[in-house]
């Protein structure tokens, strides 16, 4: 309660509060600080002794009576004339300003009239609240001193100074703004009335205002002084009269003499315990709704605070499940790695036991040519002619069936050292890049799945029609898409529908239609009688919108649910041979790529990128003779015969060994130090974000930023000739040392 109990102006405590008419209060004084300011050469004059008044009559001389304006910050005419009998008089109207008063909180400015602050009426309510709750923390804080001093001694009990260096002294007054107790000493030096600290309120410290010094104006030890009994309140225009009745239309409290002036004289007025109780009921009704929302908002807080504790649990649950599920996966392409090892070695057992056992049998052939050889070598030493002539007939034709035993397929390996299995992992690995978390837990959430169940739901409708009932011809029903045949690979979306039901009419044709992977417009990627589309060249790590609709000779057809299609996230790409040089040579499933020129010639990659972020990477798997390859990208009809970036339709960096440069339209610039060897890799690092090219060796960036400004559509592309082959390696994180 005490924040309700402050000024906003000084931050202590009300002190004589005056009531705006916006029902915020301010001190009297606060007041008269943020209204009145004295001007040079003007001395402030004695407010009038009048004991029966609230308010200091001084504020009537420093501010004028006449306003120019009805809101708004206004300055003040000092009196300069005074009346024969020494009362002060104010000039004409035309001759001074008017003066208002801002609320400190809602900022509301009310302009001032004749009796300046008179004219707000002292909130004693609020006054006499504050007088009960000094009383109750200075009851509060005597009561916490005397049960100390039954343990100690009554000087060791006083509230000591906070700013004395050594051996405390007892403190005489207390700020309430800084919450510093000091002693008369150190009051003096650390905390003087005058500056900013002027209007900071100085208090007697607990134990003296409990009684125990004369700052509590009772006896030592004596008990509090009753509360001060206050008299009535008086009508601000009629000081003399006492409030009697409440006006109802001006929603304040008015005397007799007001109501017979004739200022509240038509008003509908009221007696002021009648009102008196009935604002009071009105408040305890109000303050009753607020009480049940006051519990709610505990309860909820409760419940915030439980859903903290079941946030804990579901995370650390959630984390076991995805590790679970992650370990399966892992636990599973585990399993699949050993059979697939298995079948290798098989493979392996296969091929050594056909090597093996051809090298069993052609060593045994050998053996028996050999021999047969060293037998006709001894047999030609002989020379007794009859003898030889007996057995050279059979020995001739030994000697050539042997030779005809070393034909051509017999000198052959029936096994090469070649594997012929191929393990393709392109798919899965995309796959498994984009793994991520689906939005619902239900299968309902699913947007594909929901779709698919508002198709059940259609064919359900549609066999339910009366089969009794015929119709003629008319437009043809919405197709359905397949989710099971809708996916997407790389930037390309490949989608395919049916008709639901037999169509009354025949089908002449579909359309189909893709968003421009922002949400915007739709527009016409197909039409034609095919019920699978693939539309290529999309944006990557977008998603498109897809919807299909048919059409005969009636018309057009209304459109089918809506499927959404992400691309990649990363580019997969390979070497393009259907737009490559002819002498350009493609090997590992058009990774790698080799020339049989010695002339540069180039090659493009089958991905075409107009936005977003790309990087892919080359390495060099052989370098000889020190030739200078060109990495980079280019328009799909860049030359092809001479080295990347001779002419305008290609950015490049070429480089040796030792150095590289920039090149586009023949133009070489920003050489660089240092280059490339085998197995060096080149990055190439396109940011159509911020349409600019930049190259990397080694996973370092190479100079600076190549090009900028670059719009359009890019192709990867590499040069070389027959002294370099290279391999594309793509789907590559973004590099993060990137030069500013």
């Amino acid at each position: 309660m005490e924040e309700e109990l402050k000024c906003p102006v000084c931050g202590s405590l009300f002190k004589d509060p005056i009531l705006l008419p916006c029902s915020h209060n301010v001190c009297l004084a606060c007041a008269r600080n943020i209204t009145v300011q004295t001007p040079e050469g003007e001395t402030p004059v004695q407010s009038r002794a009048s004991g029966s008044s609230d308010y200091d009559y001084l504020d009537m001389d420093k501010m004028s009576l006449y306003s120019e304006t009805d809101s708004g910050y206004g300055s003040y005419t000092p009196c300069q004339l005074k009346s024969p009998n020494g009362v002060r008089v104010f000039p004409p109207a035309n001759h001074h300003r008017h003066c208002s008063l801002t609320c400190p909180l809602c900022h509301r400015s009310v302009s001032l009239d004749e009796r300046g602050l008179r004219g707000f009426p002292r909130n004693r309510l609020l006054e006499a609240i504050v007088t009960r709750y000094q009383q109750n923390r200075r009851s509060s804080a005597s009561s916490s001193s005397s049960s100390s001093s039954s343990s100690s001694s009554s000087s060791s009990t006083a509230v000591k100074c906070q700013l004395c260096d050594r051996n405390p002294v007892d403190a005489t007054v207390m700020c309430e703004q800084c919450d510093v107790y000091y002693c008369h000493a150190c009051q003096q030096r650390c905390h003087p009335s005058r500056g900013p600290l002027a209007k900071h309120r100085l208090v007697p410290p607990p134990n003296r205002a409990a009684g125990g010094g004369a700052a509590s104006g009772a006896g030592s030890g004596g008990p509090l002084p009753p509360a001060t009994a206050r008299k009535p309140a008086t009508c601000v225009d009629h000081e003399a009269e006492n409030f009697s009745m409440y006006c109802y239309s001006c929603k304040v409290p008015v005397c007799m003499k007001c109501l017979e002036e004739g200022k509240h004289a038509k008003h509908d007025v009221k007696t002021l315990p009648m009102m008196w109780k009935q604002h009071k009921c009105q408040i305890s009704q109000a303050l009753n709704g607020v009480s049940d929302k006051a519990k709610d908002a505990k309860e909820f807080l409760v419940q915030l605070k439980n859903m903290l504790q079941q946030i804990q649990e579901n995370g650390v649950e959630f984390e076991a499940c995805l590790v679970a599920q992650c370990d399966s996966l892992i636990e599973a392409l585990t399993r699949q790695k050993a059979k697939l090892l298995t079948k290798v070695a098989k493979e392996k057992d296969c091929k050594l036991k056909v090597v093996r056992d051809q090298i069993t049998h052609c060593t045994m052939k050998l053996r028996q040519t050999t021999g047969m050889m060293e037998f006709c070598l001894e047999v030609l030493k002989e020379n007794d002619p009859s003898g030889f002539l007996q057995i050279s007939d059979a020995l001739i034709k030994r000697v050539i069936s042997s030779q005809d035993q070393w034909v051509k397929g017999a000198l052959e390996p029936k096994a090469g050292p070649e594997f012929d299995l191929t393990l393709n992992t392109d798919s899965l690995l995309q796959t498994i890049l984009q793994l991520d978390f689906c939005q619902g837990k239900d299968v309902q959430e699913n947007p594909l799945l929901k779709q698919m169940q508002a198709a059940d739901s259609g064919e359900a409708e549609l066999e339910t029609e009366s089969p009794g009932v015929e119709s003629g011809p008319s437009v043809p029903v919405a197709p359905l898409l397949q989710l099971e045949k809708c996916c997407t690979r790389n930037n390309s979306a490949t989608l395919a529908w049916r008709v639901t039901a037999p169509p009354v009419s025949l089908i002449e044709g579909y359309i189909l239609e893709l968003d421009d992977g922002n949400g915007g417009q739709y527009r016409e990627v197909y039409v034609g009688k095919e019920t699978v589309c693939t539309v290529d060249g999309l944006h990557f790590n977008s998603s498109y919108n897809a919807r299909v609709k048919a059409y005969n000779a009636i018309g057009v057809g209304p459109y089918s649910k809506t499927v959404v299609l992400k691309t990649s996230d990363v580019a997969w790409f390979s070497f393009d041979p259907s737009t490559a040089h002819r002498d350009i040579v493609l090997t590992n499933e058009n990774q790698t790529v080799t020339c049989s020129s010695y002339d540069d010639r180039v090659v493009l990659g089958t991905a075409a990128f107009s936005k977003g972020i790309h990087y892919w990477e080359v390495r060099i798997d052989r370098y000889d003779n020190h030739p200078d390859p060109a990495f980079g990208v280019a328009r799909i009809n860049t030359m092809k015969d001479m080295m990347l970036g001779k002419d305008d339709k290609a950015w490049a960096m070429y480089v040796d060994n030792n150095r590289s440069w920039f090149m586009h339209n023949n133009s070489h610039t920003n050489r660089a130090e240092g280059g490339i060897a085998k197995g060096s890799t080149i990055g190439v690092l396109l940011d159509l974000t911020k349409r600019t090219l930049t190259f990397y060796i080694n996973k370092e960036q190479h100079g600076p930023t190549s090009f900028e400004n670059l719009d359009g559509v890019f192709v990867p592309a590499v040069s070389l000739n027959r002294n370099v082959q290279a391999t594309l390696l793509t789907g590559l994180e973004l590099p993060k040392n990137t030069k500013q």
